[in-house]
């Protein structure tokens, strides 16, 4: 094996962790991969030999880029995340993936993506690498030029802008399932009174049908998203339902003539149903690989 080739597989086994690092600054998987691959180029140009941690030196990299990224989004003025909904990542409902389990190793649902995307660059590295990764403020500090006690202080910010924004899943999978499975079951009736049984009273919808519709609609309360019962028990009659894990919670694949139409993930906290986002912007489900649905 020659230096480069042995490289390139210490390289590649820390590529999982590099993307989850990635996609939880960026939301995009697109992006988190050009980000990994930026962090491979570095490397390779780079004096290995003085390296002492690789993986950290990488995750350091990887967070450079996604700053820079973040901030060159922002300068462009770039459409946000907070206008559209962020990448989903799609599993079978009964199937573990190794590789999705590093990738969303903390449940990072797409509610919690979304708040991520409200914070200023800086904010989401410093929050992203010490909360969610553990990475030492002193380690922080150079990427976002900072003193460490300055970095802590954006980690701070950040999380108390975090906190209370996204709700928590209930832990269990199953249990997640049996309330998504009753939300099916009242739209195909039309059951208002059911449907209304299993929302949370705060609950939140985000769809995101792209440019066709004007980007993400969003409603609040029971009332809004109850009144939607009529275009949830369409989707719910006419399509085929999957299910399917959304970023690691309980969601379904909506397809039609096998077409996928849309993509529906659900945050169920306290045995109701507290957020669902639905992704049917036709151009970015076009880009999804739902490779891991098939048995």
């Amino acid at each position: 094996m020659t230096p480069h080739d042995f490289l390139a597989d210490q390289f590649q086994g820390h590529r999982p962790h590099l993307k989850a690092v990635a996609y939880r600054m960026l939301g995009s998987l697109s992006e988190a991969e050009d980000a990994v691959q930026e962090a491979w180029l570095r490397l390779a140009r780079s004096d290995s030999g003085d390296i002492d941690n690789l993986g950290g030196w990488l995750t350091t990299v990887v967070g450079r880029v996604c700053l820079d990224m973040l901030r060159a989004r922002k300068a462009r003025r770039e459409e946000s995340l907070e206008e559209r909904l962020p990448d989903p990542v799609i599993s079978r409902a009964n199937a573990a993936d190794p590789e999705q389990e590093v990738l969303l190793t903390d449940s990072v649902g797409l509610a919690l993506l979304v708040v991520l995307e409200s914070l200023a660059p800086a904010e989401r590295l410093a929050f992203v690498l010490h909360d969610m990764f553990g990475l030492p403020f002193e380690q922080i500090a150079p990427i976002v030029d900072r003193t460490p006690v300055a970095a802590k202080k954006l980690a701070s910010r950040a999380r108390q802008r975090v906190r209370g924004a996204a709700p928590n899943p209930d832990p269990d999978p199953a249990d997640q399932r049996r309330v998504v499975d009753a939300f099916l079951a009242a739209a195909r009736s039309g059951d208002f009174a059911a449907l209304v049984s299993i929302l949370d009273p705060e609950v939140m919808l985000r769809a995101d049908g792209g440019v066709l519709t004007g980007g993400m609609k969003v409603l609040r309360g029971v009332a809004a998203v109850a009144g939607q019962l009529a275009t949830f028990q369409r989707m719910a009659t006419s399509a085929t339902t999957h299910p399917a894990l959304v970023n690691g919670l309980a969601g379904l694949v909506n397809t039609f003539d096998d077409q996928l139409i849309s993509v529906m993930s659900f945050t169920i906290a306290d045995g109701k149903i507290a957020t669902i986002d639905i992704l049917s912007d036709p151009d970015r489900l076009a880009r999804l690989d739902l490779t891991r649905l098939e048995p």
